[in-house]
């Protein structure tokens, strides 16, 4: 085991288990971690053992990263409760705000669990955005309201933190009020940096000292700046540095999406969200991930503490998890809001 730092740069891998040339580029030392993707997840059992052949191959261990957001984002399902969409948290407030707040707390509790049980250390929630229109977002959104998406996340953050996992809030600073979908269109939200600071930008303004990681929207706001904001040293270095006073770990979103481009080829799109002040970027697509190390031109940055502060602290496995009267209890309650 090569005793390396990790980089700065999570990758995405193409199968269940790691091939030859899988194990090389994650050697790499531009690599800091790995988001696990469907393509990559059939049973627990699987899980776990492809979660342990990376962790085998660096000291200290790539962080490993998925998106289990529950109802339309949910990477793992096979022995995994279905978690409902956050908007199902939002609803449910408007008639009983109580009910509404532990739910969202045991929500955040048992996917956080879940998640860690097998191993992974950090799903990619909560969704912070406001359900104010955007085609990607909708019911991943807990509502439309900054006040009752902020009381909301609060607890579900709360839950993920009982559970021994960090949070990661996104898209910063709001994808929620513009239709367009980032994967596969640039998006430009052409409001002023007052109205988005008075809406969607209420949330992570609230929680900010609550949250210890933030995911960048690949959304242009040309209120601030002409860039995409994981390329903007505004957004990030004045506003959610400087005068939010973040601390915690800033990661892009995925540099393969189609709003990701305007930066130039992949290797200009990574200097540019680092320079800008990402701490670590995503490139999910495993043949361009392999692509961009196999040319790298120079050495990156090491991503320091801020990829392994995020690593998961729970100990309790799939197996003993399942166990618990309270899991049994909460996946049954929120398994009944599916239906």
């Amino acid at each position: 085991m090569n005793n390396i730092k990790i980089g700065s740069i999570l990758i995405g891998i193409p199968g269940q288990q790691l091939g030859g040339a899988e194990r090389d580029v994650l050697r790499n030392p531009a690599v800091g971690g790995v988001v696990l993707f469907s393509r990559n997840i059939d049973t627990p059992e699987q899980v776990i053992k492809l979660v342990k052949s990376i962790r085998d191959l660096r000291s200290p261990s790539l962080l490993i990263a998925v998106d289990q957001e529950g109802g339309p984002v949910q990477r793992l399902q096979q022995g995994f409760t279905r978690l409902p969409p956050l908007s199902t948290l939002g609803t449910l407030f408007e008639t009983d705000p109580g009910g509404a707040l532990k739910l969202a707390y045991r929500h955040g509790w048992l996917m956080a669990s879940e998640v860690l049980s097998v191993g992974i250390d950090l799903s990619f929630a909560p969704v912070l955005d406001l359900d104010r229109g955007s085609r990607v977002i909708g019911a991943r959104a807990f509502h439309a309201d900054y006040k009752v998406v902020t009381t909301l996340a609060s607890e579900y953050v709360a839950g993920m933190h009982a559970a021994g996992m960090s949070s990661c809030g996104k898209h910063f600073p709001g994808h929620g009020s513009v239709m367009a979908d980032s994967h596969t269109d640039e998006v430009f939200d052409y409001r002023t940096l007052e109205q988005i600071r008075d809406s969607d930008l209420q949330p992570f303004i609230r929680l900010a000292r609550s949250l210890d990681a933030v995911m960048m929207a690949h959304v242009c706001y040309p209120g601030l700046d002409e860039r995409p904001a994981a390329y903007s040293k505004a957004w990030l270095q004045d506003l959610l540095r400087g005068e939010l006073d973040f601390g915690g770990t800033v990661f892009s979103d995925d540099l393969d999406m189609q709003a990701a481009c305007s930066a130039g080829i992949m290797h200009e799109r990574v200097w540019s969200a680092l320079d800008a002040g990402c701490d670590a970027v995503l490139i999910c697509d495993p043949g361009s991930a392999a692509e961009y190390l196999d040319s790298l031109p120079e050495s990156l940055p090491h991503s320091g503490d801020c990829l392994t502060r995020l690593y998961g602290r729970s100990a309790t496995g799939y197996q003993q998890l399942r166990e618990q009267a309270d899991w049994r209890k909460w996946r049954d309650k929120l398994e009944n809001r599916l239906s």
